[in-house]
């Protein structure tokens, strides 16, 4: 549908930014931490209050609400054939324990304004629109990451996500219970269109002066427990050359991840982001050192050539020190395209308003990554302050969030079909 000359009224529409910002203010004052960031964990009782502000914002606009079995909020605004499946937005709430005001916060506040925009203009669309706010998107509480998604795409079982516990033995499902948001089981709808607003949380956007990341895919990755056994050893009688020194190896491991990546830039990444030495002790050499890899690729052929690299790699250390290495893959996410025609929507209607924007890859999971299993699916970035995320500085500029949600009001009036 182009709304520039079948709707011209509609074509005019903006969302008001103010409105934008300040709901997004009012939720971060739900689990507000001194250093002005959010700690909101999956399930708490934070969570709860957060989700029932959401819940009676979306009333107030209108909506219809549903629970699912996992948690799953949708608010749903009718359409004028509401037996199509719904063109849907949303993100969750849920933050890190040191996390910030807009990761996944700003998808969803941009999907509520969206509904409040459209019931200002007195607009109807022929599919209904929902907003979602997935359950414990950050896995900061309970794992797996992503749950709530996960389990509407299929990717694991509602059971196996309800008996899932936290470190103080509280399952999924006790938590919900507590909460008041356990919701009723059954088969996940169908999806028209799901796009799904967020801010970049990494440089790229803002380095290139750019408003809006038009995210082709997110990146596979595959995560590895690597673990040298070398011998521990007194570190002054043992000669240099006599010994099988695990850290040593190790270090040689960790510098070949970052050359791995490297030699396949610009979209490849490798990160060791953890390492456990053992015995741990200023005058031993060490016997045993396990370190984790993070390995992102945008394709299969691409993963899998980097994943060749790293066995190659340990397996040549392994001979030249005299030791033995082993390599465990503990996770595994297949890189994920997005639906080419919505792609082209947002890089169209970011156009068509007048913000620049690039084509960009996701380096992070989403829950649009699981939606996208189940139904046609895009992504719009927003830049974030210095590229920070995951960090109670984690900010944004006002009018990047406005932006970002104008093409999100466009791209979904275009899925759903304005009627009047």
């Amino acid at each position: 549908m182009d709304l520039n000359t079948s709707a011209p009224s509609v074509a005019a529409l903006r969302i008001d930014g103010a409105r934008l910002w300040q709901s997004l203010m009012d939720l971060a004052r739900i689990g507000g931490t001194p250093k002005g960031g959010v700690c909101r964990l999956a399930l708490t009782d934070l969570d709860r209050q957060g989700r029932d502000l959401f819940a009676q914002w979306a009333r107030d606009a209108g909506c219809t609400l549903r629970v699912d079995a996992i948690g799953n909020i949708f608010a749903r605004r009718a359409g004028a054939d509401d037996s199509l499946p719904p063109v849907m937005t949303g993100s969750h709430i849920d933050t890190q324990p040191t996390g910030g005001k807009f990761d996944g916060n700003y998808g969803v506040m941009a999907g509520l304004e969206v509904l409040r925009t459209l019931n200002a203009a007195g607009v109807r669309t022929r599919a209904p629109i929902e907003v979602a706010v997935w359950t414990n998107e950050e896995g900061s509480r309970f794992v797996p990451v992503m749950m709530g998604s996960g389990v509407f795409a299929g990717a694991f079982t509602l059971e196996h996500a309800l008996a899932q516990r936290d470190a103080q033995g509280v399952s999924v499902g006790e938590a919900l219970a507590a909460i008041g948001y356990a919701g009723e089981a059954g088969p996940a709808p169908a999806v028209g269109a799901y796009f799904e607003a967020h801010i970049e949380q990494g440089p790229v956007l803002e380095k290139h002066g750019r408003v809006i990341g038009v995210v082709q895919a997110a990146l596979g990755q595959r995560w590895y427990d690597v673990t040298v056994h070398g011998m521990e050893a007194h570190a002054g009688p043992t000669p240099m050359e006599l010994r099988q020194d695990a850290l040593l190896a190790a270090s040689h491991l960790v510098a070949e991840v970052n050359r791995i990546a490297v030699n396949r830039m610009p979209h490849a990444r490798g990160t060791v982001g953890s390492l456990e030495v053992f015995p741990n002790s200023r005058n031993v050499i060490p016997g045993r050192v396990k370190f984790s890899v993070d390995l992102r690729a945008p394709d299969d052929a691409q993963l899998l050539d980097m994943d060749a690299a790293l066995r190659s790699a340990c397996a040549r250390i392994a001979a030249e020190r005299g030791l033995r290495v082993d390599v465990e893959q503990v996770v595994y996410f297949p890189p994920q395209p997005f639906t080419p025609h919505l792609v082209e929507a947002v890089r169209a209607n970011a156009a068509d308003l007048g913000y620049g924007s690039m084509d960009v890859v996701s380096g992070a999971g989403h829950d649009a990554v699981y939606v996208a299993r189940v139904a046609p699916a895009a992504m719009i970035f927003v830049p974030c302050a210095d590229g920070i995320s995951h960090n109670e500085i984690e900010d944004a500029e006002p009018a990047h969030l406005e932006a970002g949600c104008n093409v999100l009001l466009r791209a979904m009036l275009a899925a759903a079909e304005v009627v009047s």
